[in-house]
């Protein structure tokens, strides 16, 4: 069974008023069953998880049954010390190794104690992972397909992208942030439409040679999701959905999801100024550039569950499989999780995903150099490692109501906090792993 996170007792469920009594009451008995039981862990052979059973494929064998509960209640601490100071209204985590899944909900939608409490099946917006679960493996679906080369320039497919040194510019250099690309588009002068962010990005011009420097940029994946609709004439949330999630069972991840979803359902984001009134992002994607897109774009967009992503981790630990169905061929995913930047750069990325850059505060200090994942600007975790079989997820809306939060420091703690509550993975012996750079060493 799965118990109620401590903090979540507290919250007003709704139709409630407070009763204090009563929480304290479920409070004592919700401490007692974790110290006896550690009930907040779903083993997969629980027939209530017995499709999250089916689908652990490729997994190490259960040496053990349950994680360190000691760990766990440290992650509660930190997500819920979080919330508590308002960094964001709530979160779900969900973490896997082997059959042994813990998947939880804390806090709420928003801030309002009689508004809805946040579940784990709640569908957040996941801003940039769009890129690493939707516009990467379009891409590697397309190269498997031939219809891309990885090492040809992107002018080859999009011919407006060539001229003012973008020429050498591949989609190896797009999927690995090595094309020397600006970091985003402007937004003014005010502009709408994906076409018009088309001609904007084809306009960029390179500050760097293709593959001699590292910058996370939006536009690189602009460029990319372009690039999927237009090689195979389908719009990229068609193809993805057609591709990826509906064959691998991720039923409520895709973009636009007020199409097929009620509101309620989806964790609002910010609350903004329109036209001198003020409006809630609630099933809208929340980056400003997807948004005047139209919410479709190969950088964000993306809305779905922790659930749906725990399926995509699967398939990529599983070399592509899931369920006995092939979503990527062996050799895609391995693009996918090793390194493909130049020997000479010091962020290690591998196609789409991180590895080893600023930007892998997620992978914590426990988990090895060569698992790897990605984040969301809205406050969201994908990490996997691949050696233990080990991985976990994070989505919050901390952007709620307003961007002023920093979660950052939590991205660390959930990382090495996840490793910490492995008991049969020795991550101090990790053939095959990464050894640390020099540059890194050092700090």
């Amino acid at each position: 069974m799965t118990a109620v996170p401590t903090f979540a007792i507290f919250r007003r469920h709704r139709g409630r008023g407070w009763d204090w009594n009563r929480a304290a009451t479920w409070f004592a008995v919700g401490a007692a069953l974790f110290a006896s039981t550690g009930c907040h862990q779903l083993d997969a052979k629980d027939p209530t998880r017995a499709a999250a059973a089916t689908d652990a494929i490729n997994m190490p064998t259960k040496k053990q049954t349950t994680f360190d509960a000691t760990k766990l209640a440290e992650i509660d601490t930190a997500i819920a010390d979080f919330i508590a100071r308002k960094q964001m209204p709530g979160a779900v985590f969900y973490l896997q190794h082997g059959g042994i899944i813990v998947e939880k909900a804390f806090g709420g939608q928003t801030y309002d104690l009689s508004g809805r409490a946040m579940e784990t099946h709640t569908v957040f917006d996941a801003a940039s992972l769009t890129k690493v679960v939707a516009t990467t493996p379009a891409i590697m679906l397309l190269v498997e397909a031939g219809q891309i080369l990885l090492d040809a320039p992107l002018s080859t497919y999009l011919p407006e992208f060539a001229g003012d040194g973008r020429g050498e510019i591949s989609v190896r250099h797009l999927l690995t942030h090595t094309s020397g690309l600006p970091a985003g588009l402007s937004l003014r002068p005010t502009w709408q439409g994906a076409g018009e962010a088309l001609t904007r990005a084809c306009a960029q011009r390179p500050t760097h040679a293709p593959g001699a420097f590292f910058r996370y940029s939006d536009v690189n994946f602009i460029l990319l999701g372009h690039l999927v609709a237009r090689v195979s004439g389908m719009p990229l949330e068609r193809f993805v959905q057609t591709r990826i999630f509906t064959p691998l069972a991720m039923r409520d991840s895709g973009y636009l999801p007020l199409l097929r979803l009620p509101a309620a359902r989806i964790a609002p984001t910010q609350i903004i100024k329109q036209e001198g009134a003020e409006r809630t992002l609630q099933g809208e994607v929340h980056d400003p550039t997807a948004r005047a897109m139209g919410g479709v774009a190969g950088h964000a967009g993306l809305f779905t569950t922790a659930a749906d992503l725990s399926r995509f981790a699967r398939m990529l630990l599983g070399d592509g499989a899931l369920d006995g169905v092939r979503i990527l061929a062996p050799a895609s995913v391995k693009l996918m999780r090793t390194v493909q930047t130049p020997a000479g750069l010091t962020a290690r990325r591998a196609l789409g995903f991180d590895i080893d850059s600023p930007f892998a505060r997620p992978r914590g200090s426990v988990f090895p150099i060569g698992s790897f994942g990605h984040t969301g600007f809205t406050g969201c975790i994908l990490w996997i490692d691949p050696y233990s079989k080990t991985f976990y997820v994070f989505l919050s809306n901390r952007v709620y109501p307003n961007e002023g939060t920093n979660i950052l420091p939590l991205y660390g703690q959930l990382g090495t906090l996840s490793a910490l509550a492995v008991r049969d993975f020795d991550f101090g012996n990790v053939p095959g792993a990464l050894a640390p750079l020099k540059s890194d060493a050092a700090k």
